[in-house]
């Protein structure tokens, strides 16, 4: 079984090198390379091409939402994790529009980062724990301020399982696959289920999932 190969992209070096000895006591993780800005960090996601890239948020030259858009749009397949130390809906939501997979806050990532990494490279997302919290918390504040009940259970058993594997990341296609149905069907259930949420892009799917702890 090859090694996950990781690019770290950060411009502190202390931060760096904190990262890569940690991931280099992984026997299935390969350091493929730095970057200490965003651009370096494109230019080396495309030379190396690989399965995980770790993303500070605040990169010089070009940041670290748009470096992982960048990224993204030139290899759909890649993880990319962002490291960041705000943990407010509006960065994670930039991340996730930007494509990123994985967002761990820098305070928990020594805790997180070696489930963060096989989580991604498998090609699931993951959140740091407090995360989830947060945004639970602020959600069922939300709910109980406007005094509605949580729109979850107007779903279906299968609207619930496309919500799941749309969270996950799998395209329509995928999720056919997975359910043994039609791709029509698919897109189907998605839209019921995001017209009933109330959601409006493949990135609030997720938010939605992390909030209610649907993945990990």
């Amino acid at each position: 079984m090859s090694a996950i190969r990781v690019i770290i992209c950060d411009d502190h070096g202390v931060m760096r090198r904190g990262l890569r000895l940690q991931l280099e006591q992984q026997p299935d993780v390969e350091v493929a390379g730095e970057a200490s800005d965003g651009r370096v960090a494109v230019q080396l996601a495309e030379e190396l091409r690989p399965q995980v890239v770790l993303m500070d948020i605040g990169m010089p030259n070009l940041n670290g939402i748009q470096a992982t858009a960048q990224i993204v749009k030139s290899n759909p397949s890649v993880g990319i994790i962002i490291l960041s130390m705000y943990s407010d809906e509006e960065y994670l939501l930039r991340a996730l529009n930007a494509g990123a997979r994985g967002y761990l806050l820098k305070e928990s990532a020594e805790e997180d980062l070696d489930r963060a990494v096989r989580a991604v490279a498998q090609g699931r997302s993951y959140f740091s724990p407090a995360i989830q919290t947060a945004l639970r918390d602020d959600y069922v504040r939300q709910l109980r301020q406007k005094g509605v009940t949580d729109s979850y259970e107007l779903l279906t058993d299968r609207e619930r399982e496309v919500l799941q594997l749309l969270a996950e990341g799998k395209a329509n296609k995928e999720v056919a696959a997975a359910l043994d149905c039609s791709v029509n069907t698919v897109a189907t259930h998605r839209m019921h289920l995001m017209q009933k949420l109330g959601l409006h892009s493949a990135a609030e799917i997720v938010l939605y999932a992390v909030r209610k702890r649907i993945i990990a």
